[in-house]
């Protein structure tokens, strides 16, 4: 099997930090996400990949070929964004295998894929949603889908895509994606991938669905940080430090310096980090950065960004207002 990953998207919800650094290569839970999802596809055997890729494209490049040995990867360049489907359209010169497992590059999941795969039947990841309009839908008819709406305005299903496509019959998927571009089919001015598999069912395609119960996004600050605490949950690293507190769980680099500090819960600290006299909690720092005198909480710190901030001692008397700049 193989691996189909589009990681060409510019991370617009995520600036400034997508300005220098990819979406998918941004700390959580002590790695990039691309980097979970990698391990997801060892952990399943699954050593066969495509990255589309496009905004700082060398970057995913080298991070795959220098952390991820194992992965037989292929890099093809997605020249202009005109959206999933046409990333997959790009991705078809690689199609070697029959069958092929699409996943979005923001999307970290935890979900039985060997149970998916083993049916050898064409399936897509859902998960109930309560506003389906941010999503691609599937309405369902008898086990199987009848039709996939993209980011309907009036509620048809609340079973949202989450970025997971098993397809069973490579061969049908690109038969139904080089029509969608020969005839130009878009939704909302953009190639759609539901639209090719829509293509696919109207032309006899059977294509099921699977629960996605563990499905996190981390395509906005908030659900980074939220997707953050998830992983530190099921993992926390740390050394000890002298004069620092641990609130578990974190993810502290062995590299890192850390002096007169509390850290955490929930605080990721990256390689060759350095901290001194901070509070940092449920908060994301960089690789490389430096803060001193500093209270973070819900924040993301950039890559070899520098913090330097001052705490006050206040003895204020009734009805003060006090701002400070």
């Amino acid at each position: 099997m193989q691996a189909i990953i589009p990681v060409a998207g510019l991370g617009s919800r995520l600036k400034p930090h997508t300005y220098s650094t990819p979406k998918v290569l941004l700390n959580v839970g002590g790695k990039p996400i691309l980097g979970h999802i990698l391990d997801k596809l060892i952990e399943e055997h699954i050593y066969k990949a495509t990255f589309v890729i496009g905004h700082l494209g060398d970057m995913i490049k080298d991070y795959v070929i220098n952390r991820y040995s194992l992965i037989d990867a292929e890099f093809i360049e997605q020249e202009s964004m005109e959206g999933l489907g046409h990333a997959i359209y790009t991705a078809i010169p690689t199609f070697k295998d029959k069958e092929i497992f699409i996943i979005l590059g923001d999307t970290i999941f935890d979900v039985n894929l060997k149970e998916v795969f083993k049916n050898k039947q064409s399936a897509l990841g859902v998960r109930k949603v309560d506003d389906p309009r941010r999503f691609g839908v599937a309405i369902v008819d008898n086990g199987y889908i009848k039709k996939l709406v993209e980011k309907p305005q009036t509620l048809v299903s609340n079973l949202a895509l989450v970025g997971l496509y098993y397809i069973s019959n490579s061969e049908s998927l690109i038969n139904s994606l080089n029509l969608l571009v020969e005839k130009d089919v878009r939704t909302k001015g953009e190639l759609q991938l539901t639209d090719a598999l829509q293509i696919m069912i109207d032309s006899g395609e059977k294509i099921s669905t699977f629960p996605v119960d563990g499905w996190y996004d981390c395509g906005k600050p908030e659900t980074l940080l939220s997707t953050n605490q998830y992983l530190l949950d099921l993992k926390s690293v740390s050394k000890k430090f002298d004069d620092v507190v641990i609130n578990r769980p974190v993810f502290i680099a062995d590299d890192a310096e850390i002096k007169n500090s509390v850290i955490g819960p929930y605080a990721t600290i990256d390689a060759g980090c350095k901290i001194e006299d901070c509070i940092i909690k449920n908060s994301i720092v960089g690789a490389n950065a430096f803060v001193s005198k500093t209270l973070l909480e819900n924040s993301i710190i950039g890559n070899n960004s520098v913090i330097r901030g001052s705490f006050k001692r206040l003895n204020s008397g009734d009805s003060s207002e006090i701002d400070f700049y």
